[in-house]
């Protein structure tokens, strides 16, 4: 397998030498691996038919070596100048977006001061799940590569709901005297990112687990005695493996990478304006989006954490307390929720039609 991963990286800037390669390589399912979707990607000849070959190659998976897949070439996408809103879904019978989870570019589960909905891009509540921790309001919900809903329920444990939305499971168990706080599923390897608070100790960790609900790690210092989290209310994950975490009480955006180490806090662009980081998520650059609702403005930071813009200004835009953020990777649009009904769809990454050479 080893073998196979670095005959590839040798080989692609040479097509030729690559497409030969991958004409004959297996499909293996292994982490770390190429993966290719199909055994027989071309049928080589002395001619070659472009549109065909574009179209094949378009269809490869890539994982990379921390098990992250490749959705696409970033040099196929280009940041635009300004943010261009797309659409606006009023979810029909919920007052307050707290949280997005993507199911898919269609569907999407929202959360309110109570409970999660199914919704669609039109507005229509397909689910309503009741059972839903009441104390906090934010990433209390996530969901599988599957279409699976990961939430935390009303006892503090951590549930699985089918995707045909009848059956429920439970996952992980409340550990006391830790609190849960956030969860998130990873796409690309299954794993549950699981953000825990203690209050008599003022403490938090971020625990991961594998799909199946058993612990892989606990992150929660990065030196003896000193506590990397006091209170995580929103927990996600880099392309690169990074741990991203919004800590309230710290006021930052907390980075790990895979392992626990950490790499950065970010506590906003400048030392004298007051930052309060709510929602974040990630886009196909790694870029974080994160939520300042001091500022009610979106920033985007870079993935070793320097600031690069205010991507969005939902004031001047006309949406209120947006704290919810969600980035779909299939069309590369924006979910921004807002203090009412409303969610509303962004467009600010342009991607490459390679056939036309335009956006």
């Amino acid at each position: 397998m080893e073998s196979y991963d670095q005959k590839t990286e040798q080989s692609i800037n040479r097509p030729v030498e690559f497409l030969s390669f991958i004409k004959n390589i297996p499909s293996i399912k292994t982490k770390g691996i190429c993966i290719l979707t199909k055994q027989a990607l071309l049928s080589l000849s002395t001619e070659v038919n472009t549109e065909n070959l574009i179209q094949e190659l378009e269809e490869i998976q890539i994982i990379d070596q921390t098990g992250k897949r490749k959705v696409e070439s970033e040099c196929l996408l280009k940041l635009m100048p300004t943010p261009v809103l797309q659409k606006s879904v009023t979810v029909r019978g919920i007052s307050f977006v707290n949280h997005i989870s993507m199911v898919t570019s269609e569907r999407v589960w929202v959360s309110d001061h109570d409970d999660i909905y199914l919704t669609n891009t039109v507005g229509d509540v397909m689910c309503h799940v009741t059972d839903v921790l009441k104390e906090i309001w934010w990433g209390i919900h996530s969901v599988t590569g599957d279409g699976e809903l990961i939430y935390i329920n009303r006892e503090g444990n951590i549930n699985k709901l089918s995707v045909d939305n009848n059956v429920k499971i439970t996952m992980i168990t409340k550990m006391e005297p830790w609190e849960p706080s956030c969860v998130y599923c990873s796409p690309a390897t299954g794993d549950l990112l699981v953000g825990t608070v203690r209050h008599n100790t003022y403490t938090g960790k971020i625990t991961r687990y594998n799909s199946t609900g058993q612990h892989v790690k606990t992150i929660q210092q990065y030196l003896q005695g000193h506590e990397l989290y006091n209170r995580p209310i929103f927990v996600t994950e880099n392309r690169n493996g990074d741990v991203i975490v919004t800590d309230l009480t710290q006021s930052a955006v907390v980075v790990t990478d895979h392992g626990g180490r950490h790499r950065f806090s970010y506590t906003g662009s400048a030392s004298e304006i007051p930052f309060t980081p709510f929602a974040l998520c990630t886009d196909a650059f790694s870029h974080i989006l994160v939520y300042d609702n001091y500022a009610d403005a979106v920033q985007m930071i870079d993935k070793d954490g320097h600031f690069l813009s205010v991507l969005l200004s939902t004031k001047e835009l006309g949406i209120n307390l947006a704290q919810c953020l969600s980035y779909d990777y299939r069309t590369h649009h924006l979910w921004v929720g807002s203090s009412n009904d409303t969610l509303s769809v962004f467009r600010y990454i342009n991607r490459v039609d390679f056939r036309t050479g335009r956006y």
